[in-house]
Order: structure tokens, then sequence, then C-alpha cells
């Protein structure tokens, strides 16, 4: 670690960060609330809903590990100003939209500039502070992201039901214009930053995966046909070779000392793996039913954009609450287990779910429910990640952190696809229920696969509780108080990576959140 004085711009620097970091979150959150208004204006189906989320998500996720490596290459602070640039253009796209084909294009570029833009901040921050000022600057993230996660989906609302100067829907992408222009001002504050060694790109490793995903989620998000027709089964087939080509160049690439996306000594055990599939069932799950319940709310009961804004807020109220009381006090004390109750606590909150929409989705009972489901998943959180990070080499924590946070991205692009796919088979009470059972078996999936996270042991695991999440897990209890763990749909593993001892230098970009 560099012990060179601190950067003499650095808090004004982090606000740069901090409304970058604030931007990607709300505009996730804003846009999923308004998606069915946009839909219902510039005409379409209904099932082209959900491309208005996984247009962003996919891109997102597959490209944040060359994002990350590009920052490592060319300059954390140079990626982060063309990513933002990149932002606020594809934002103006996207309100000057003329179709819903045209709209969800430029969506897809903006999940790519986010790609850009989210693997620069924590390796920038730790470039710009010093000793107990890291630790203040990283602290700093986690409320500004919850207030964030917060206003996201009430602003949504709100936006799209005021119809400012006749802008509907439009305003909820034009509100990144300002914040992308602060940013923008901030930049040339921040310090420039890479890494001491150029890695490696790996294009074909990022045009495999590309293809790979792509190909895994289309069949779901496509309107017509069901998963076993001809093209359906073409595309998930080629997308499963792919996927294994890809692990294979992977492993080729490793023997031979080429840069890779992925640290392949990560899957030496079962235990990695399995966190990996924990972090893409439960983050699916998650944001797949806060779609379930908008495209309910406005579709299936005719409601507005205000009406489903509010009525998520308990959902995000109840994440960012539990998520900073697990971080803070919870999993130093009770490890593990804080895990296990967040997730006994979320299913619970899906079953209520799946009963407020069995009893009409009542306004009293629906806010209620979301309010428990959203305090399972701020209490899964921190533990989660804490987990999946300690046992690692120093050297594996970088990869492993981007790679958790590539796949929670993914399982939320995939998440939105099979749950939204649930919900519009019929659109009404009874898809959003179907939804909910189909949510909770993804949640009992999370469960069988943490428990091989429990017994799986890497090569330089230690034994016993305190070698999954202890007091000791990350650094501190504030190391997992960040600001992915309350993010939605963007939670993950930035904060936990970053704690200053446990990774070397050279490293840093690669915690992709």
């Amino acid at each position: 670690m560099s012990t060179t004085a601190p950067h003499h711009r650095r808090w004004a620097a982090l606000a740069a960060l901090l409304t970058a970091e604030a931007m990607n979150l709300l505009d996730a959150t804003i846009v999923q609330v308004a998606a069915p208004r946009m839909r219902a204006e510039l005409g379409g189906p209904v099932s082209a809903v959900p491309w208005l989320t996984s247009a962003y998500t996919l891109p997102f996720a597959v490209l944040l590990l060359t994002g990350a490596r590009l920052g490592d290459r060319a300059g954390r602070r140079r990626v982060f100003r063309i990513g933002v640039t990149g932002f606020l253009l594809a934002s103006l796209a996207c309100a000057a939209a003329p179709t819903l084909g045209a709209l969800i294009a430029f969506r897809a570029v903006q999940g790519a500039a986010a790609a850009l833009i989210v693997p620069q901040t924590i390796g920038l921050i730790k470039a710009m502070f010093r000793g107990d000022e890291t630790a203040r600057a990283l602290g700093s993230i986690g409320p500004v992201m919850g207030l964030a996660a917060v206003c996201g989906p009430v602003l949504g609302g709100v936006l799209t039901h005021a119809d400012l100067f006749g802008s509907s829907w439009r305003a909820v992408f034009l509100v990144n214009v300002p914040l992308s222009l602060a940013v923008l001002a901030l930049a040339p504050l921040l310090a420039e930053d890479r890494a001491p060694r150029r890695p490696g790109l790996d294009p074909a490793g990022t045009a495999l995966a590309v293809l790979a995903t792509s190909l895994l989620v289309l069949p779901l998000l496509r309107s017509g046909g069901g998963l076993t027709d001809g093209p359906a089964l073409a595309s998930l087939a080629a997308g499963c070779a792919l996927a294994v080509v890809f692990a294979a160049h992977q492993r080729r690439g490793g023997r031979r000392g080429r840069g890779t996306l992925v640290e392949t000594s990560l899957f030496a055990s079962a235990r990695f793996p399995a966190a990996l599939v924990c972090s893409a069932l439960f983050f699916g799950a998650g944001t797949g039913l806060t779609l379930v319940v908008v495209l309910q709310l406005q579709v299936g009961s005719g409601a507005d954009a205000l009406t489903a804004g509010l009525t998520l807020l308990p959902c995000s109220a109840g994440m960012a609450a539990a998520s900073w009381c697990a971080g803070a006090y919870l999993v130093g004390r009770y490890g593990s287990r804080v895990r296990s109750a967040g997730l006994a606590v979320m299913a619970a909150g899906v079953l209520m779910t799946a009963g407020a929409f069995g009893a009409g989705g009542h306004p009293a009972l629906l806010p209620c429910a979301l309010a428990v489901v959203g305090v399972g998943q701020g209490l899964f959180t921190p533990s989660f990640f804490t987990a999946a990070l300690h046992p690692l080499r120093p050297q594996e924590i970088g990869s492993a952190a981007g790679l958790l946070n590539a796949v929670q991205q993914l399982g939320t692009t995939l998440g939105v696809a099979a749950l939204g796919r649930i919900y519009l088979a019929s659109a009404d009470t009874a898809g959003a229920q179907r939804a909910c059972w189909a949510g909770l078996a993804a949640l009992a999936l999370v469960a069988v696969a943490g428990r091989a996270m429990r017994t799986g042991r890497g090569p330089e695991a230690v034994s016993g509780p305190e070698a999954v999440d202890g007091p000791e897990a990350v650094g501190s209890p504030d190391a997992v108080d960040g600001p992915d763990a309350v993010r939605s749909p963007g939670s993950s593993p930035a904060e936990s990576e970053a704690a200053p001892e446990q990774a070397t230098e050279p490293l840093e970009p690669t915690h992709a959140r």
C-alpha cells in the first residue's frame, strides 16, 4: 500500500465519486418504477417492460471486469470521466427516444457506461486517502447509497406522475443530466491512478462472456413462444456451449500466465462457486420480485407510478436500515447466523407478499410485506459478502469481488426476465403469486448453496466458525457496511473487498461493483 501523502483535494473529489455511485443506483430504481408508463406511451407489448431493466443490467454485468481492467491500464480517473460522459449522453438519448426499441438500445449503452464508472470508485478512494481517513471515506458510501435506495422508487413515481412540462417518464432520465454535469465538473479534482503493472484485457474472454450470457437470457425475455420450442432450446444450448468454452479459455489462459477475466484458483473448492450461486439467486429473486410488484400495481391493478413508488418505499427503507444494523453490529457478534436469519426473514416477507396479492394487493398489506422483504435483504447482504470473501488469498480478493458483483448483476437480469415472464403469462394476481412461489424456490436454493459455502474449503481457508464470517471476517464491521449492502439492483462486495490490509495494490481496480 502506498505511503505517500493523501491527495489535497480528496474530500471534494470524493463528492464526485459518491454522486456518480448514487446516480447509477437512482437510475436503476427510478426506471423500474416508470417502466410500465414508458411502455404505455411508446407502444409495444407488456412483455417488453422487463427489457428496460435487463438491457441495462446485462451489459453492466458482462463488462464490469473489463471496465476494471481498462481503469488499470488507462488510468482510473480517465476511464471514470469517459464513463460519466457516456452515461450523460445515453441518458439524453433515452429521454429523447422515439420508440421503445430505441429506448431499450440506449439503456444498453447506459449499462455499458456504468460498467466503466463503478469499478473505479474504490481504487480512486484508496489512491487519494491514507490511514483512518480511508475507512471514513469508504464508510461514507453506505449512507449515500442507502439514501439513494430509499429515494429512487419515490422519485421515479413523483417525476413520472408530475409530468413536468409534459415530460412524463422522460424526466426520470433527464435527472441524470445535472448529476452527470456536477460529477464532470468535480472530476478534475480526482487523483489519476493506475496499476503499476498493466494487466491484459482478455478481449476473447469478454466476447465469449457477452455472447454466452446473452444467449442464455434472451429466451426468458422474448415475448413469443415457450422455453421448450426450437429457437429457445437452440439459444440455451448455444449459450451453455459458449459458457463451457469461456471456462476452458480462462483455465488455459491462467495456466499460460496470460491476463484473464477470472482468477481460476477461486474454483479450487466448492466454496466460492457456491457463493456465486447464492449471489445470482438471491439478488435475482429480490429484483425480480420488485418488478412483479410494479407490474401488478400498474398493469394489473391500474395504479399510477406514484403509488407504485410509495408502495416500494418500505422495502428500500427496511433494507437500508437492516443493512446498516447488520454491518455495524450484528455480523461481528453473530457471524453466519445473521445471513441465515436474513434469508428466513426475506422468505417470510415473500410469503406475506403472496398473501397480499391473494387478498387483492390491499395497500395496507403489501407495503408491510415488502418491508419484511427489505429487512431480510438488508440482514443477508453484509454477512454474505463477508463470508464469500474472507477465506481467500490476498491475490484473489480483487478478482473474487469483481466476479461476485458481475454474477450478482447477471442474477438480477435473470431474475427480472424469469419472474417477469411468469407474471406476464397471465398479468394478474394469480401470476404475481406464481412469481412469488418461484422467488421462494430460488431462496430455498440459496439456503442449499449456503451450506456449501460453510462446508467448502479453499486452499487458505481455516476451520471453525470464525473462518466463515466471524468478528474479524473483513477487518472491521465498517468494511461490510458499504454501498452495496443496500444497493438494489446492485448490492455488492466492494466494501468487503476494500479492507485495506487484505489486497495488494495492483489488484485494487478489479473490485468492480
